[in-house]
């Protein structure tokens, strides 16, 4: 028999799904509409005016991988982006190494540690919550002192319905991992009322399944109602959050077609992950 949780858990799921379908259908349509578009065009147009035609085309199906081209002509296409808000990224690579198992808990409870995200967009200060969450902050420290998150890109900005910025995968797909699983902590945590994560909160991602967190986790900008099921490991300060509503405001690209996601239009890369005991 389905418990109330697990009903409470299938319908977010299920919303969720139905977010990422209209998105893609919207995505899809405009896309077809361009063509159209670009078709009745080539045949009234010639010479330069054609090329310009064709090249805000190709824009609007290559516009996911810079924003460049939306900053220097802003009024090229209807899909134009927000100026981006944040710097160029460090130069570095990401690491693609994993592990079989989940690293030996070397974390003391007693102690408190603290997260600092030095990204493109500014320094976030995360306070970590060891006592509640030890796996979890125990592979965030191991992870981050194997430089697992430098360089990595925050791949997924949702701006309805939840309100958060995720990051953690070293693909930028949204599938990516260390190659091992951490169970749920903390899901009983005072600051979860009435099933809303308040903004400030970072959690952890999962599939959906029970421990089934890796190394995805997300920042709560606002509050955003969720079902009890991630686990809340530490809570970002107040100068972390005027960072996060930075990248917020800047708003988020069209669902990708073929992950789902809704990627922000400011370029948001950890340069640099630093857990530090106190």
């Amino acid at each position: 028999m389905v418990s109330q949780e697990q009903r409470r858990r299938q319908l977010a799921r299920e919303k969720f799904l139905r977010q990422q379908q209209r998105r893609t259908s919207a995505r899809r349509k405009a896309r077809m509409r361009n063509a159209a578009i670009a078709s009745v065009l080539g045949v009234i147009l010639i010479g330069s005016v054609a090329l310009y035609t064709t090249g805000v085309v190709l824009k609007d199906d290559d516009d996911s991988k810079t924003n460049a081209s939306a900053e220097v002509t802003p009024s090229a296409s209807a899909t134009s982006k927000a100026p981006d808000p944040c710097d160029k990224p460090a130069e570095g690579k990401v690491k693609t190494q994993t592990w079989k198992k989940e690293p030996a808990l070397t974390v003391d409870k007693s102690a408190k540690y603290t997260m600092k995200l030095e990204t493109t967009c500014g320094d976030i200060d995360i306070a970590l919550k060891a006592k509640a969450a030890p796996h979890t902050v125990n592979s965030f420290d191991f992870l981050a002192g194997k430089g697992y998150f430098d360089h990595t890109k925050c791949h997924r900005l949702t701006t309805e319905g939840i309100y958060v910025l995720q990051c953690g995968d070293p693909t930028a797909q949204g599938n990516g991992g260390p190659g091992y699983n951490i169970p749920d902590e903390n899901l009983k945590d005072k600051s979860l009322k009435d099933n809303v994560y308040p903004a400030g909160t970072v959690a952890m991602a999962n599939t959906g399944q029970p421990d089934s967190g890796g190394s995805q986790f997300f920042l709560v900008y606002q509050d955003s109602q969720l079902p009890p099921s991630y686990t809340p490991f530490g809570t970002v300060s107040k100068e972390g959050m005027t960072v996060l509503k930075k990248i917020a405001a800047a708003g988020a690209q069209p669902a990708d077609p073929t992950t789902g996601n809704t990627a922000p239009n400011a370029t948001v890369v950890i340069d640099k992950a630093t857990v530090t005991k106190s």
